[in-house]
């Protein structure tokens, strides 16, 4: 389990293809504490540890894994979100994020707020997901509070630390992110859409 705080940024070092899987080799600040066989959030993603050389240590996404995230758009020398997994006596700081991207958004607007930003994202409603006004969203594997929600786009504010300390600093409109919607709403709405 995580918590959608982000603990490191890492880079891609090499993207190898292997049948229909990817190998990803990233280097990141904690690699010398990483094991064999660890959970590790990539952008949101769970990924587990399959090698450590050095610096650097490699995952591996399976085609679903693929298919259902923007695995498919990294590139060498991109920078991921890291999150290790929750130490059983951690601090509860964001939410509870499982690491299972539920969908794809793409970043419609980005809006400079003099000091703090908005990010406008949309996404496909037909998939059953929702946001709440004022819940919570994973971005890339961030914790996020929603701001502004409709049913097909959401929107949140962002503060210089949240921009600077992850790879949303990157994200332009036309970027795809990786979407995790909270996991109490997801069980609400699948109880209502069975009565």
């Amino acid at each position: 389990m995580f918590t959608g705080i982000i603990e490191a940024m890492g880079q891609v070092q090499a993207i190898q293809e292997e049948g229909t899987n990817k190998h990803f080799t990233l280097s990141a600040p904690f690699t010398q504490e990483l094991q064999i066989d660890q959970s590790v959030a990539h952008n949101g993603i769970c990924l587990t540890v399959v090698n450590i050389e050095g610096d650097n240590y490699t995952v591996t996404a399976i085609d679903e894994t693929l298919q259902k995230t923007n695995l498919n758009s990294v590139q060498v020398g991109d920078k991921m979100n890291l999150e290790r997994c929750m130490s059983a006596n951690g601090r509860f700081d964001g939410h509870i994020v499982q690491g299972h991207v539920d969908q794809v958004a793409v970043c419609e607007s980005v809006e400079d707020q003099n000091g703090s930003w908005v990010f406008t994202f949309r996404y496909d409603s037909s998939l059953g997901n929702v946001t709440v006004e004022k819940g919570s969203v994973t971005v890339n594997g961030i914790s996020l509070t929603v701001v502004n929600s409709q049913e097909d786009r959401f929107s949140v504010a962002i503060i210089p630390y949240t921009y600077e300390h992850t790879n949303l600093h990157q994200v332009k409109p036309g970027t795809t992110v990786n979407l995790e919607f909270d996991i109490i709403g997801k069980y609400v709405a699948r109880l209502l859409n069975k009565s």
